[in-house]
């Protein structure tokens, strides 16, 4: 079973480029969505109430996450000191859940697994990957893209300042796909990758 990582900027398209692949048979993990779980483990709410006080629950005792995300991305360097807290509390947490997801989907016989993973590097969760997929797109789309999700330039600005370059991703990545246009363009590329990293004609003779 292959493992794919998905990198790029925000806004990229990396999701789309995740479904497409969905619909070919792979098996997508979300590691936002790991992470939403990881955070509601008893320990790591625990955690998190002792330093940062009720405040970072909502009425129903769960971590209310838009206040965690201003305790951690406030611009200063206490805010960074908390989410570097954070992360090492989480990431550990959310790559172990991914490893358990990825050994489900081996089982079920699944072709190959994505992870759509915004901070893979940082997390060096790309050690999971087999062949990881560089989404492109230039600046100005993604900006109209990021608009769209209701954020404005300096959000975008914000949360890509804390993922790896744009350059370092794409240097660190096997295969690029060009997201820059309409889905039909990009359709064939996936295609394209399915055949020659999945279906691999030669692998039988391995």
């Amino acid at each position: 079973m292959l493992t794919i990582g998905l990198s790029g900027g925000v806004a990229s398209g990396k999701s789309l480029v995740a479904r497409l692949l969905a619909e070919r048979g792979a098996e997508v993990l979300d590691a936002d969505a790991a992470g939403h779980t990881v955070l509601e483990y008893p320990e790591v709410k625990a955690a998190l109430a002792a330093r940062w006080g009720t405040r970072v629950l909502n009425a129903e005792g769960k971590i209310d996450r838009p206040t965690v995300g201003r305790i951690v991305f406030e611009p200063t360097p206490g805010g960074r000191e908390e989410l570097a807290f954070l992360e090492g509390l989480s990431h550990p947490r959310i790559g172990n859940l991914l490893e358990d997801q990825r050994t489900a989907a081996a089982a079920r016989n699944a072709p190959a697994v994505v992870l759509d993973a915004p901070i893979m590097f940082k997390a060096g969760w790309d050690r999971l990957c087999d062949v990881l997929i560089f989404v492109d797109a230039p600046l100005p789309l993604r900006r109209e893209r990021a608009l769209t999700r209701g954020w404005d330039e300096a959000e975008l600005d914000r949360r890509e300042s804390l993922q790896l370059p744009l350059a370092e991703k794409r240097a660190r990545s096997q295969v690029v796909i060009d997201n820059s246009g309409p889905i039909s363009a990009i359709r064939p590329q996936v295609e394209r990758f399915w055949r020659e990293w999945v279906e691999r004609p030669d692998k039988d003779s391995e």
